[in-house]
C-alpha cells in the first residue's frame, strides 16, 4: 500500500507563507501522474485546493488562485504547495493525494481518481 507523507505545516500570522511537501514513504519507485492537495477545516467538508498532472498542467480552487502554487519535482518524487499571503480562512488540515501511476488523466479529471492519501499536516493562520 502506498503511503504519502506530508510535511511543512505550522502556525503563521496572516500574510505569511508556508511550503508544504509530500512524498511517498518507503522509497516508492514510480512517478505518480496526477497529484493534488486537499484541505478540511473543522466543521467543513474537504475541498480540493490544487492539482497537477503528469504534463505539469495545474488547477486551483478560486479562493487560492494567485496566492498558492503547486509544483512537482519528478526527480525527487515530491509534491509541493507554496502558500503565500495566507489568510485565517486557509486554516485547515491539508492532505496530499495521488493517482495511481497506471491511470493517466488530465488535471481537470484527477479528482475521482485520487486513490492514495497522506495523513495530513495542520496549517493554522492567525489574524
Amino acid at each position: 500500500q502506498v503511503q504519502l507523507v506530508e510535511s511543512g505545516g505550522g502556525s503563521v500570522e496572516a500574510g505569511g507563507s508556508l511550503r508544504l511537501s509530500c512524498a511517498a514513504a518507503n522509497g516508492y519507485p514510480y512517478s505518480f501522474g496526477c497529484m493534488g492537495w486537499y484541505r478540511q477545516a473543522p466543521g467543513k467538508e474537504r475541498e480540493g485546493v490544487a492539482a497537477i498532472d503528469s504534463t505539469g498542467r495545474t488547477s486551483y480552487t478560486d479562493s487560492v488562485k494567485g496566492r498558492f502554487t503547486i509544483s512537482k519535482d519528478n526527480a525527487k518524487g515530491t509534491l509541493y504547495l507554496q502558500m503565500n499571503s495566507l489568510k485565517p480562512e486557509d486554516t485547515a488540515m491539508y492532505y496530499c493525494a495521488a493517482v495511481d501511476p497506471a491511470i493517466v488523466v488530465v488535471v481537470t479529471a484527477c479528482g475521482p481518481h485520487f486513490g492514495y492519501w497522506g495523513q495530513g499536516t495542520q496549517v493554522t493562520v492567525s489574524s
